[in-house]
């Protein structure tokens, strides 16, 4: 499925999923005890800070107690295995990325759950984008020029990543076959670090996330060649989207959602769905997300399943084509 079918797919699902939400009502006594959010990524990071910044407003709105459990490892399979064995009453839910809920069935030999299987998609909660950037030392100033240095003399350039099997490195291998160039994957432990690296020259290029770049970007010790979402960011409205700068048609976002154990009643995802689109929608909580270098991206159950679908086709597509293994 191409961008723009996938796009027309989450689109219409949207405003399917809308009128079937409608007229949904979730049991009059749910929630009727504490909510547990297993979260797939350590405190302190992005992701769990945008869960934390919400769950105060879902407290608030459900009448009960959502307790965060951080359940970080395996790219995400640990805490989201725990989410499909739960029992689907609601009571357990999850928030995974693009890794766990996408890739990572491509990318691991063993998993232990299928994620279009055993669970069911209840919220997108927010796209990561990422920025391709260079030490200043580069002679390449823009992504074409990169793109025309890095054909010319292949294997030369290094580009750094936030570690095997990130969302980060599948945007590298996604660039360099879209490019149809050959440049060597650098994997770090996170976008920092990969960001510090080139920041030092040790690493001339890197796919990172806005908020381990952005300050680097603005004060001209990073070259920002693209951004890699589909469309520019407020925060760096001059830096095109790769697709502009070309290759055409790239597109590589990370993100995370919601999800449910499968089998979970609709009308409890669609409940929870509501809450959880009213406080993304809220001003306050969607300015501190962007300061976190974040986007809000609220969806309805029947969006979020076709998107992670869309993305699973999509990934399985690259990490085929890059080899790329997970080691267990």
């Amino acid at each position: 499925m191409n961008n723009t079918n996938r796009r027309t797919v989450v689109a219409a699902l949207l405003l399917a999923g809308f009128a079937a939400a409608a007229g949904a009502q979730a049991p009059s006594d749910f929630p009727k005890q504490p909510i547990r959010m297993v979260v797939t990524f350590p405190p302190g990071g992005s992701a769990d800070a945008v869960v934390r910044m919400l769950v105060p407003r879902l407290n608030e709105k459900l009448g009960q107690q959502v307790v965060v459990d951080n359940r970080p490892g395996a790219g995400g399979n640990i805490g989201l295995a725990i989410v499909a064995k739960a029992a689907p009453d609601g009571y357990t839910m999850g928030v995974g990325a693009a890794g766990a809920l996408s890739a990572n069935s491509s990318l691991y030999a063993q998993m232990p759950f299928d994620p279009l299987k055993d669970l069911k998609p209840v919220s997108m909660l927010a796209a990561i984008p990422f920025v391709i950037v260079g030490h200043p030392s580069m002679t390449a100033k823009t992504q074409k020029e990169l793109i025309e240095q890095a054909k010319a003399q292949p294997g030369k350039f290094s580009i750094a990543h936030g570690g095997n099997g990130t969302a980060m490195h599948l945007s590298a291998a996604l660039f360099a076959q879209m490019a149809n160039v050959k440049m060597v994957e650098v994997p770090y432990k996170g976008s920092g670090p990969a960001a510090l690296d080139v920041l030092a020259g040790t690493v001339p290029l890197g796919v990172v996330d806005l908020p381990a770049a952005l300050q680097h970007i603005k004060a001209g010790k990073l070259i920002a060649y693209a951004v890699t979402s589909p469309q520019r960011l407020p925060q760096l409205p001059d830096v095109p989207t790769a697709s502009e700068a070309g290759p055409a048609g790239y597109d590589s976002t990370g993100w995370f959602g919601v999800v449910a154990p499968a089998g979970t009643p609709a009308a409890i995802v669609s409940k929870v769905n509501a809450e959880i689109t009213a406080a993304l929608n809220n001003e306050q909580i969607k300015a501190s997300m962007r300061n976190l270098g974040v986007e809000p991206a609220p969806t309805t159950p029947e969006a979020f399943d076709a998107y992670i679908r869309a993305e699973t086709q999509k990934w399985a597509k690259v990490i085929r084509t890059a080899n790329i293994k997970i080691d267990q």
